[in-house]
């Protein structure tokens, strides 16, 4: 049964095309990434922008097609932390419907967490069933932490702090000044409660564009380079090195850094921040890179939900 996965985020649009196994496991066909900015605006004014209405059919359209080409069998399509949080988000959703033909449903935070943890760790956990792991989805609009064992989730957290909300909220000068920086980890060690914090035992995985990017840099990639990144281990060293770099350079130094893409140069400090304070809090000196993720886990649920 071939499948398209479609994540509709906050910043990115992700579609995944596979075929799934009769074991259960996923054949990868397409993998495509677009930076969308969905919640361009959505934090302060809580609506989803005439321009973003347009930008997203020209990507969906654009996607509907690429599965229909591959003959895909089933769409499915979920939208986040931006679709949550707009108050024209029916508006939108029938628009795409209208003229697309997808239909897209929105996750809450608990079905966004369970998604993310089903697609980040799910190779993992059938290595070692064992052994409990965490996913963390650092966000355009929210940030997700689940922990598990196998397919079974203990807990997890969905909370309003992302890299575009952060951003849009307090990173106003390029660079930050120091008291824009303060405000803003102040606002993200608020949120990050007990709640957020690991078993001892828990491997942390880290899914979406900000620890992505953080590998390729890191490698010195010249190009993204999927099989590369996904399984890095990227020390917290280096994560913290990375900040030191981003936090005193204007937004046009960091347009040319290669692995950075252009509408990521915007939010990747913020993005930087939340997974420092996270790995702090948690004590923790390293974290897998997964370019796995919430459409993977959506991709599984639909597969179970039409065989």
């Amino acid at each position: 049964m071939r499948i398209s996965a479609i994540d509709i985020g906050t910043n990115t649009i992700l579609m995944l095309i596979a075929d799934v196994q009769a074991d259960g496991s996923l054949k990868v066909v397409r993998d495509e990434h677009t930076i969308a900015r969905l919640g361009k605006g959505v934090d302060s004014a809580k609506n989803i922008l005439p321009e973003t209405f347009q930008r997203a059919l020209t990507i969906l359209t654009k996607l509907k097609s690429i599965s229909d080409e591959a003959g895909s069998q089933h769409i499915v399509a979920c939208g986040t932390s931006a679709l949550r949080d707009a108050v024209n988000r029916d508006e939108f959703i029938e628009f795409i419907r209208a003229k697309v033909g997808i239909t897209i449903h929105v996750l809450n935070g608990d079905e966004e967490a369970q998604l993310t943890y089903w697609g980040g760790a799910s190779e993992y956990f059938h290595r070692d069933p064992e052994q409990s792991f965490a996913v963390l989805d650092i966000g355009g609009g929210s940030t997700e932490l689940v922990e598990g064992k196998g397919k079974f989730v203990s807990k997890k957290c969905s909370l309003n702090v992302g890299a575009v909300r952060m951003t849009e909220r307090f990173l106003h000068s390029s660079p930050p000044t120091t008291s824009e920086i303060r405000n803003a980890q102040t606002e993200i060690e608020k949120h990050l409660t007990s709640s957020f914090l690991l078993s001892e035992s828990a491997q942390l995985v880290g899914v979406a564009g900000t620890v992505t990017t953080l590998a390729a840099m890191d490698l010195k990639l010249s190009a993204y380079a999927p099989e590369k990144i996904h399984g890095y281990h990227l020390q917290r060293a280096r994560i913290d090195y990375f900040y030191d770099q981003l936090k005193i350079l204007p937004l046009e130094r960091i347009h040319a850094i290669p692995q950075i893409l252009p509408m990521r140069a915007d939010i990747i400090l913020a993005g930087i921040m939340i997974l420092r304070t996270v790995m702090q809090k948690n004590n923790l000196k390293e974290i897998i890179v997964s370019d796995r993720g919430l459409r993977y886990g959506l991709l599984f649920a639909e597969a179970d939900r039409v065989k």
